[in-house]
């Protein structure tokens, strides 16, 4: 297929440019940018810190405790999260998975994405599922033509997003080894590292973040669904 030998092209190419490693071919360091270029804020995957949560509800460290699905939000990725009020854990926890997701700023790329695909009502309808979100860094590694082919391309651009997504509330304990199929139908490669957590080859910045309808695992690249 033209269009996704175009994608999946485009954004390896990107990927080795960034990160000299052998590229995976179910994933890439690229990302879609669909809205504005993010802040320089934007969170960063660094590797994870010790650093104890100050509250009940977030825990900033790199490894998440034990508990499966009770278990709190961990990664390096957590801080930059609003503290409070629209975006924060807190906030996110009681809305519906998209709309959780449109209220953190962190995201708004990931957003704009799934509002051009159709899928903002499809994710908000769904009954436990786990979203691998990419992060707007992630988003902004884009290369400029990629970009343009899938926004005038919403079938490639569905399939793109649609392989983010899980059926189930994946638990920290089931990331640290093993496959997941995704709603687009390939497969998902997760694994666990000296307390460092991968989705195919991105990293996972701000894990098991809960929403009324799903979890959330904030990623710093953008998968790319196998050819």
């Amino acid at each position: 297929m033209k269009k996704k030998s175009l994608l999946a092209s485009a954004l390896a190419a990107a990927a080795l440019a960034a990160f000299p490693v052998a590229a995976q071919a179910t994933a890439t360091g690229s990302a879609l940018t669909l809205s504005p270029t993010p802040e320089p804020s934007e969170m960063t995957s660094g590797a994870p810190s010790e650093m104890p949560s100050e509250g009940p509800s977030e825990n900033m460290s790199g490894a998440p405790s034990e508990g499966g699905e009770a278990a709190l939000p961990f990664g390096p990725g957590c801080a930059a999260l609003p503290s409070s009020g629209p975006g924060s854990i807190a906030s996110m926890a009681k809305e519906r998975v998209a709309t959780a997701a449109a209220g953190n700023p962190r995201l708004s790329q990931l957003v704009g994405a799934l509002k051009e695909a159709g899928l903002v009502d499809t994710l908000n309808s769904a009954e436990g599922i786990t979203v691998f979100a990419p992060s707007n860094e992630a988003f902004s590694q884009i290369p400029q033509e990629v970009r343009e082919k899938l926004k005038s391309d919403k079938a490639l651009l569905k399939k793109v997003l649609t392989y983010h997504v899980v059926s189930g509330k994946v638990t920290p304990k089931e990331l640290k080894s093993g496959t997941l199929e995704t709603l687009e139908g390939g497969k998902l490669t997760v694994k666990e590292e000296n307390g460092e957590y991968t989705v195919n080859d991105a990293k996972i910045i701000c894990g098991n973040v809960p929403t009324a309808n799903a979890v959330v695992y904030i990623i710093d690249k953008v998968l790319v669904p196998p050819q």
